[in-house]
């Protein structure tokens, strides 16, 4: 038997035990080593043949990513590119969930390969300012995306009780709801998973329920997705559906979920073979999510695409506005809308509390009980949360602009998870042979600029039309303005392998010998 190459006898990324900063302890993990390897012993470089029942043990970890492509911030999105453009930006739905589909397969290499998540490499990656900046934005991202999915759980909530909930106390059963939640983590990663996977078959069948009831036109659907059409009037709407498909948070998330199976790292073929199934797993799960966004933005646009309501449907009325539209057979719309929004929200928020305990773990390395750091990470959204549902209650306009700001906040906190992201999987002394090529990096730098690009146009656009600048807060905002530019330009300077790109654009001399003759 040959031996083994040194590459196969030693893990990707040496370092600490895995124990060590690890996303999962070894008894959460899902046994996934010799399970149908035998038939890859022979050559340990490639991977073993597919197998339906390794593709079900590695189920699981994109069923989690894809929360957040339907949280209630993207519902939100979908009912008003509906309302506003119609059928129009369908095909831009596809095309975001694709570029979205990308950055989550390199989040999730770059887990599978280092056996690290996002978070745990920023922290030994950056130097201590660095890395305690990047680890606030990321915080802050999250504390925004989480306050909006809470809020929307609370407005499920409202509308199921028939407004006998205010805000407030759905803020404080969501809260309740996800430690509930939490709680089944104990029983292994399965049941968990398992409970994901129930809450997207209660979105996709409240969906698809209105979808039925609206009975959109199918040519109009058809063309929406394939020809491509973007107008003055629905550019607001369209960087909307794409500045909610990349979630910071969940780049994070998705490279600490895939670490949740056991796999045998000093093996090249095993490793190859697990990205083989998480990119199955994950685009299968992209294509849920992005079916159920389709239903979602086809019922508003069959519903009130060019009436009078267009411009005012947003999450808190839209169950009104589906009921005086669509009525219900047997059971309200109103009820099936709230479902989802409910089933939409509770999934979103137990996801963040995931994403915020490795985030909080990953950059400050701090071993706490998972409970705690659950409280700590979920009181950072609650207090917030609670605060705006007692002073907005079901003002509709104020939570607008509430949303507004938060999706803001969002959207500047983008650069910090895709440029360390993009620069990590892209090292070779970290990736190994695992590193993504140049093709793939080009496209994965233009798929990340367009993005930040269009974040930046909501920016410029919110602070120029909504926001009066006054003479210090313009002063303060331009100042904030040239340290997020600076801080930008570091991180990409940093990811830059400046001596290997002096030698690759260096003339190459040719020097002949009387060998070489």
């Amino acid at each position: 038997m040959p031996p083994q190459q040194p590459d196969q006898q030693q893990p990707l990324l040496p370092g600490p035990s895995d124990a060590e900063g690890a996303a999962y302890d070894p008894a959460q993990k899902i046994h996934v080593v010799g399970v149908g390897d035998e038939a890859g012993e022979s050559d340990p470089g490639s991977a073993p043949p597919f197998s339906w029942r390794k593709l079900w043990l590695f189920s699981g970890p994109g069923l989690l990513m894809s929360i957040a492509f339907l949280d209630p911030g993207n519902l939100e999105a979908d009912l008003q590119a509906g309302a506003v453009a119609g059928y129009s930006l369908l095909w831009l739905l596809m095309w975001a969930t694709a570029m979205g589909l990308l950055v989550q397969l390199l989040a999730a290499r770059l887990g599978v390969a280092t056996g690290r998540h996002l978070a745990e490499l920023c922290r030994e990656e950056y130097p201590a300012w660095a890395r305690l900046a990047l680890w606030l934005m990321t915080e802050v991202a999250l504390v925004g995306a989480d306050i909006q999915e809470v809020i929307g759980s609370a407005i499920a909530l409202n509308i199921l009780s028939n407004g006998v909930l205010p805000l407030w106390s759905g803020v404080i059963i969501t809260a309740a709801d996800c430690f509930i939640f939490l709680f089944l983590e104990n029983y292994g990663v399965r049941k968990l998973e398992a409970v994901f996977a129930v809450l997207i078959a209660v979105m996709a069948l409240s969906f698809a329920w209105m979808f039925g009831e609206a009975k959109p036109s199918g040519i109009k659907l058809l063309l929406g997705v394939l020809i491509p059409k973007l107008s003055s009037k629905t550019i607001t709407q369209a960087v909307a559906v794409l500045g909610g498909i990349i979630m910071p948070h969940n780049v994070f998330l998705h490279s600490a979920l895939v670490q949740s199976r056991d796999i045998d790292r000093t093996k090249k073929g095993l490793v190859q073979e697990a990205l083989n199934y998480n990119t199955i797993e994950s685009s299968a799960a992209l294509a849920v999510s992005f079916i159920i966004n389709l239903f979602v933005m086809a019922v508003f646009a069959e519903g009130f695409y060019g009436t009078t309501l267009a411009d005012s449907i947003g999450l808190v009325n839209a169950g009104k506005y589906l009921q005086e539209e669509f009525g219900g057979g047997g059971i309200p719309i109103v009820y099936i809308w709230g479902i989802g929004l409910l089933a939409a929200g509770q999934s979103s928020t137990i996801t963040g509390t995931y994403a915020g305990q490795f985030i909080m773990g990953g950059f400050l390395n701090i071993r706490l009980r998972k409970w705690v750091r659950a409280l700590i990470t979920r009181s950072c959204a609650i207090v917030p949360a609670m605060t705006i549902a007692l002073v907005f209650d079901n003002s509709e306009d104020s939570l607008d602009v509430m949303n507004e700001w938060l999706n803001v906040l969002q959207s500047v906190q983008i650069p910090f998870a895709l440029i360390p992201l993009l620069c990590l999987v892209s090292k070779e002394q970290l990736m190994g042979s695992f590193r993504i090529g140049p093709i793939l990096q080009v496209i994965a730098w233009l798929v990340a600029a367009l993005v930040m690009a269009i974040n930046g146009y909501l920016l410029v656009d919110f602070f120029s039309s909504d926001v009066e600048l006054g003479a210090i807060f313009g002063t303060v905002v331009c100042a904030l303005a040239v340290g997020y530019i600076s801080f930008i330009i570091y991180l990409v300077l940093r990811g830059i392998n400046l001596p290997a790109l002096r030698d690759l654009l260096r003339p190459k001399r040719v020097v002949a010998t009387m060998e070489d003759l």
